[in-house]
């Protein structure tokens, strides 16, 4: 018996396969593939069938489940009814493709900040759990009791949502002030570019932040302190044992927890529950290990 994790990314996908009955050192083979230019739904179909081949599927030991870490907003039946990143996905039913090419496996769905969540809670031995992801945007989760939170079948927990600035910019969801308009990555380097008038990658913010230059950490501090705005409204209601932060862009920034982790305190009521934060343990592959979880289930 088999099981297959997939993490879907906006310009990748990852695959985890685990074999329980292998010879130990041989029972998990991993495989990332870039999806191609031009983009189009027919040859990203294709590179996936590419990347299922090469993480080593045996005909004679057949995947029984897999689960599949999505970033797209998908609709009760598994379709997916928008993704910015590839808009030509809308209206995939992605258990339906990855049938065609696994015949007989059972095909779980959920959004990827929900699996890192799990996968976080897993490594930290934690039932009770929030995780913000902090990269290009803002995803993450609640785990409660053990289990996703609101669960799959009630949709994904769309922390980088919750709105933490009614005068806020513009998010691409169209609404102001989601934690996602003032602490994403993308946000972060928008407003650093709007205040030296020019263009600012993340390797000048990084320098800049590191070296505590003003625009930096003004900018940078404004997106932590959404984010624990975010972190102490999530925990008035769910009280989680632990809170973790992970995601490309805080990672790439040294400090950034602590800030995080700062601000929350400042903003926790004296008598509210307590707000323990830490950095995310499993780093960029936290959504592949929740996949690998959810193919378990």
């Amino acid at each position: 018996m088999s099981q297959l994790g997939i993490d879907v990314g906006g310009t990748k996908v990852a695959l985890r396969l685990e074999r329980q009955d292998a010879p130990d050192g041989e029972g998990t083979r991993q495989t990332v593939l870039r999806w191609p230019e031009p983009a189009a739904l027919g040859t990203d179909l294709a590179v996936l069938a590419e990347a299922v081949a090469a993480v080593g599927v045996d005909p004679d030991d057949p995947v029984t489940s897999v689960g599949v870490a999505m970033p797209a907003t998908l609709d009760r039946a598994g379709r997916v009814r928008g993704w910015p990143n590839r808009p030509f996905w809308q209206g995939l039913d992605l258990g339906e493709a990855l049938a065609e090419l696994l015949p007989g496996a059972t095909v779980r769905t959920a959004d990827d900040g929900d699996l890192a969540a799990l996968a976080e809670a897993d490594a930290a031995d934690c039932r009770d759990l929030v995780h913000i992801g902090v990269g290009t945007g803002i995803g993450g989760g609640i785990v409660l009791d053990g289990r996703i939170s609101p669960g799959t079948a009630r949709g994904s927990c769309e922390v980088g949502h919750l709105i933490v600035d009614r005068a806020g910019e513009r998010c691409d969801c169209g609404r102001h002030g989601c934690v996602q308009s003032v602490a994403s990555g993308r946000a972060v380097l928008r407003r650093a570019s709007a205040r030296l008038d020019r263009p600012v990658d993340f390797d000048e913010l990084r320098t800049a932040w590191l070296d505590s230059t003003a625009w930096a950490v003004e900018v940078v501090t404004d997106g932590a302190d959404a984010v624990a705005t975010a972190i102490v409204g999530l925990c008035e209601l769910t009280h989680p044992q632990l809170v973790t932060v992970g995601g490309g862009f805080a990672a790439g920034l040294p400090g950034y927890v602590d800030a995080v982790t700062r601000r929350a305190a400042e903003l926790a009521r004296p008598a509210g529950p307590d707000v323990r934060i830490a950095p995310a343990a499993l780093g960029g592959m936290s959504s592949l290990d929740g996949a690998v979880l959810l193919a378990r289930a």
